[in-house]
């Protein structure tokens, strides 16, 4: 049987869980539709899931229709588990995005589709909630068009919308062949000369498989208005996967979990090849694991098997080192990244003081599932630094700790995580025996503007041993985790100008004499002060993110409302009347978002409608702010000489 790997996303609350169920119904996988607000669904497994009504983490559920095996995939819409949405747009081969008939396209919506788009993943829209009050999928059609993308097919239309009775009759809509024939000559040719052009469903399937155009489905999860159509596009629009189950293991783990015993568990997409039980497979290229048990997803349930072939979804155990992102076998063709990362970080404590082990084993539990979560230790301090996309997702990691650990923390304010880059061009060198250059190695650094950060050599490769530029690139690229004013530095280009080495010298009866040969270490221990050094020549500039925020209120309100939002250094950009309502665009420093989020309700008579999405990096005016520094890189050059003086006495 064909498998087709699928991915439901949306804004929050749009639905998709709801479709999810829906779904699964259709296909007799299930005999009763489960329900968000009851916390009965399929895939929102979790308890605080339940509790809360939101999905936080991908879940996979299993289904067939039309011939085809659907591995769907349940993905969260809060914005806060972005990341979790990020992994799963690696494995799939289709996407249904959910939009409400009601709220219509959202600012999540709008990320979404662009990072589809992008990746260029055949994807179905699928208009939910036409039977809700205030439904109007006629406009919400339109603003598809408008927002997300002009090249959309409607496959159906709605009778008796915003009723309990709302049904769709299913069919391809006008204005169809004006869309495909922008994408085809044959329907082109035969719209100029008013023949009947060929079979538009067939040229829909082919043109949505290669993303040219976006089919628009209508109904309800909760009513199941649409669903089978909807099911039945699904199998006939989207491409099956591909890929040889007799060639090179090729897999990507998208998702990590503890199982019962606290082992743990891989999700993973195979793309070529096949893993069978007992097989010892290679995790991040170079080390190899053992495959003790492996579950294959079919009828709504993972199933044990033997074997995992190209093209299935799989969970697998024995795999104890293993890592989100990580590759099983040869590393699968890459997609870019596709969302900002976190730009929001605090403090975790333990409510006792006698928890902090404890605390943090739990979080780097944590990071394993969520590796953006980017836990970071002050050995100096003794603190534990989280990174977090929002104040939910930070309630949200409480609570588990809570529930799961029985660690009660607390947390300290939340402060923005903002970036460094270098404005010039700055230059440093340290020679062996020079000065007070304790290390046995010479090491020329020019930092300068790039784009990312490239590490590139200005000597000769074979001017000293390989292994010796690999310790300076490896250390380089750690060092810049922390620049000036304590931000992880970007858009920075390195080059090597100066390497210089002592070769091995061992004494008359062979024994080697580390005083007078250098070493890796040597190498490792000098690059981050010759690295500060040509950064503070440089000079660096403090990036600070901005967010987009698209706000929905009432018109009469808004007087009142501009000068708050100049207070918190909104910038606005665009001011469109709809109605007694008024849609406002523009962006907002990251650091002011929360605040503002509070302050929007008392000012809109609690009518308005707030919405944010990471927009950008951009300069800080004044006085750049400081991170306070682990103890990795070296500013203040005694004390660093000193400290790692003594330890490697």
């Amino acid at each position: 049987m064909r498998t087709l790997n699928l991915g439901i996303l949306a804004h929050v609350d749009a639905g998709k869980t709801s479709l999810t169920e829906r779904l699964l119904h259709a296909a007799g996988v299930i005999d009763e539709v489960g329900s968000v607000d009851d916390g009965s669904t399929q895939t929102d497994s979790l308890a605080l899931e339940r509790q809360r009504g939101i999905t936080i983490k991908a879940a996979v559920v299993s289904f067939d229709v039309g011939g085809t095996s659907v591995n769907l995939i349940d993905t969260p819409g809060h914005p806060d588990f972005i990341a979790e949405v990020e992994r799963v747009l690696s494995v799939l081969d289709g996407a249904v995005l959910v939009v409400s008939a009601v709220e219509g396209v959202q600012a999540q919506t709008r990320v979404l589709m662009r990072a589809l788009r992008r990746l260029r993943i055949p994807t179905l829209v699928f208009v939910n909630k036409v039977d809700r009050r205030g439904a109007r999928p006629s406009s919400v059609l339109r603003d598809i068009a408008v927002f997300l993308t002009p090249a959309v097919v409607a496959m159906g239309r709605v009778l008796d919308a915003g009723t309990r009775g709302a049904s769709v009759v299913p069919g391809i809509g006008d204005g169809a062949v004006e869309v495909l024939a922008e994408h085809d000559d044959a329907v082109l040719a035969a719209y100029v000369e008013g023949r009947e052009p060929p079979s538009l469903a067939a040229v829909v399937a082919a043109q949505t498989r290669r993303c040219a155009v976006h089919p628009v489905y209508f109904g309800s999860a909760i009513t199941g208005a649409g669903v089978p159509e909807l099911a039945a596009g699904v199998a006939e629009f989207l491409p099956v996967s591909s890929g040889d189950a007799d060639g090179p293991v090729s897999g990507s783990v998208f998702k990590v979990e503890r199982g019962a015993a606290g082992e743990r568990i891989a999700y993973v997409r195979m793309f070529s090849g096949t893993v069978r039980v007992r097989d010892r497979v290679h995790v991040r290229v170079r080390r190899e694991e053992k495959v003790t048990g492996i579950s294959v997803f079919a009828q709504g349930a993972a199933v044990r098997r033997d074997a995992v072939r190209a093209g299935q979804v799989a969970r697998l155990w024995g795999l104890e080192d293993v890592r989100i992102g990580d590759a099983i076998g040869v590393p699968p063709s890459s997609r870019e990244h596709r969302f900002a990362p976190p730009t929001l970080e605090t403090v975790v404590v333990p409510s006792r003081a006698a928890d902090r082990g404890a605390l943090h084993a739990a979080l780097t539990q944590l990071a394993e599932q969520d590796p953006l979560i980017n836990l970071r230790h002050d050995g100096v301090r003794q603190e534990m630094w989280v990174s977090l996309y929002g104040e939910v997702q930070k309630e949200v990691v409480q609570a588990t700790l809570a529930g799961e650990y029985g660690l009660e923390v607390e947390f300290r304010e939340t402060s923005v995580i903002c970036l460094e880059r270098p404005v010039g061009v700055g230059s440093a060198v340290e020679f062996i025996r020079q000065g007070d250059n304790p290390f046995l190695a010479t090491v020329g650094l020019r930092v300068e503007p790039g784009s990312g950060v490239t590490f590139r050599l200005g000597v000769e490769l074979g001017s000293m041993p390989f292994a010796f530029f690999k310790a300076v690139e490896e250390t380089v690229r750690e060092a810049l985790g922390q620049g000036l004013c304590g931000w992880r530095v970007t858009d920075c280009a390195v080059t090597v100008t100066h390497s210089g080495y002592w070769a091995r010298q061992s004494h008359a009866h062979g024994t080697f004499d580390k005083s007078m040969s250098s070493t890796a270490g040597d190498f490792r221990l000098l690059t981050p002060l010759v690295l500060m050094s040509a950064l503070r020549s440089a000079g660096t500039e403090v990036l600070s993110p901005v967010h987009r925020f698209w706000l929905e209120v009432p018109s009469d309100v808004l007087g009142v409302l501009t000068p708050v939002m100049a207070r918190f250094r909104a910038v606005l950009s665009s001011s469109v009347p709809r109605g007694r309502t008024t849609v406002v665009e523009g962006d907002i420093p990251a650091a002011f978002v929360h605040a503002f989020q509070r302050k929007v309700p008392g000012l809109t008579r609690g009518e308005g409608v707030l919405e944010t999405s990471f927009s950008h990096y951009a300069p800080v005016r004044g006085e750049a702010p400081v991170r306070e520094r682990t103890d990795q890189n070296p500013l203040d050059r005694k004390e660093y000489l000193l400290r790692v003086t003594r330890r490697t006495e």
